[in-house]
């Protein structure tokens, strides 16, 4: 994504502000996760910027660092 994005901090919402302004927040994940969400619901998440379907928390992560799930932040509740 040649932008930078390893010089993002770990906060969840800089990350999914940083893949919606470049219009990457859809692109599928090479690697899907499973997500414990902090309701405690498990979720396969699928695109860079997807949400809980029990509490819609938004969880982020840049193309670069997808991979591992690791590097997946929560940004918050409908973000």
């Amino acid at each position: 994504m040649s932008c930078g994005c390893s010089n993002i901090s770990n906060d969840g919402k800089a990350i999914v502000d940083l893949v919606r302004s470049k219009g990457k927040e859809e692109m599928l994940l090479a690697v899907p996760h499973e997500i414990k969400c902090s309701c405690n619901n498990i979720f396969i998440m699928t695109k860079l910027v997807d949400k809980c379907p029990k509490c819609q928390m938004t969880y982020g992560v840049t193309p670069c660092s997808s991979k591992n799930k690791d590097n997946v932040k929560a940004a918050d509740i409908n973000y």
